[in-house]
């Protein structure tokens, strides 16, 4: 015996250790939202002069007249049976409100991080080839340009280069309003309004890909194992794509994982710049209107999502590098 978990008992392990995690985020979100400055029902009531009366009534007809502690109790109560609660704004079950929503968010989520993955991967994995030449020397000079470049500033700039100066792409949206398509010519309308935000989401990624590969990449083609290759005559393509890349993997593999948090808060930036009717564009909808259980709803989401992407991180790392399960 090797001594290592099965895979089996080490996801189920991390899925136990998921649930208290999960918990503790579900009442920090709540306590922070609950004790922010601010009142719901005055940015609801606007500039009308309401008598106190009908403050009072809004108050308790929301629940917001009543201690955190005892919100706090019926918030998780109504999370556990799948009630997110009702948008004060929207007027609709927040459930609803997200769903509706998060297809778009998860399109253009998925779409950035593809082109992210694929392209720092090729341009790592070129750039290790040949270390210190000039072509390795451009590559990682463009990677930290692009790291340093907040999304919401680059989405400006493609903005103004291709849809305003040469008017090749939309600016806005999802699909255009002017003209109804069906079927592919629909499909195809989305993806032209897509290519900007995932140009604009995807780019530091590209760069933060390609600069850790290139890292483990130069490691691992120092290894023994990849002299020997090379010893028997491997094709030195195999040696990099085969025998290199898939042992560099595991650190790539984790910075991809981590990064899924960090490329929702900048989904939130893109939608808006972008005007992508995503989770990010109504999380920053709900922040100004002060609607508390929207806020809370997308959220308990990004969290969600956040523990979900990274238990699966830690998954394909023990199926990866099997030593982690000892």
């Amino acid at each position: 015996m090797d001594g290592s978990l099965p895979l089996w008992r080490y996801i189920l392990g991390r899925l136990l250790q998921a649930v208290p995690l999960l918990v503790g985020i579900l009442v920090v979100n709540f306590l922070l939202i609950a004790l922010a400055p601010g009142d719901p029902v005055t940015v609801l009531l606007g500039e009308y002069p309401a008598p106190p009366e009908y403050v009072a009534r809004l108050r308790d007809e929301f629940g917001l007249d009543r201690p955190v502690y005892v919100r706090l109790g019926r918030y998780i109560a109504n999370v556990l049976q799948g009630n997110l609660g009702f948008s004060f704004a929207y007027q609709v079950p927040v459930v609803r409100l997200v769903l509706e929503r998060l297809g778009n968010t998860l399109l253009l989520m998925g779409t950035s991080m593809t082109l992210a993955a694929l392209a720092g991967l090729l341009l790592g994995v070129v750039s290790a080839r040949r270390p210190h030449s000039p072509l390795d020397s451009g590559a990682m000079a463009l990677s930290l340009v692009g790291y340093s470049i907040p999304e919401f500033w680059l989405g400006q700039l493609l903005v103004l280069l291709f849809a305003v100066a040469l008017g090749w792409l939309p600016a806005q949206g999802i699909r255009s309003t002017r003209q109804e398509y069906v079927g592919l010519a629909a499909a195809l309308d989305v993806g032209r309004h897509l290519i900007l935000p995932a140009m604009a989401l995807s780019f530091r990624y590209i760069a933060l890909i390609a600069r850790i590969t290139r890292a483990a990449m130069l490691e691992v083609m120092h290894q023994d194992f990849i002299v020997a290759a090379r010893a028997r005559g491997v094709d030195e393509r195999r040696v990099l794509w085969r025998h290199g890349l898939r042992n560099a993997a595991i650190p790539v593999a984790t910075v991809i994982g981590y990064n899924y948090a960090f490329i929702l808060a900048g989904s939130a930036l893109v939608e808006t710049v972008f005007g992508w009717p995503g989770v990010g564009r109504l999380l920053f909808d709900a922040i100004l209107q002060r609607d508390t259980p929207v806020l809370l709803g997308v959220l308990l989401l990004v969290s969600v999502t956040v523990v979900l992407v990274n238990l699966v991180t830690d998954v394909l790392y023990a199926y990866l590098d099997p030593r982690v399960r000892y």
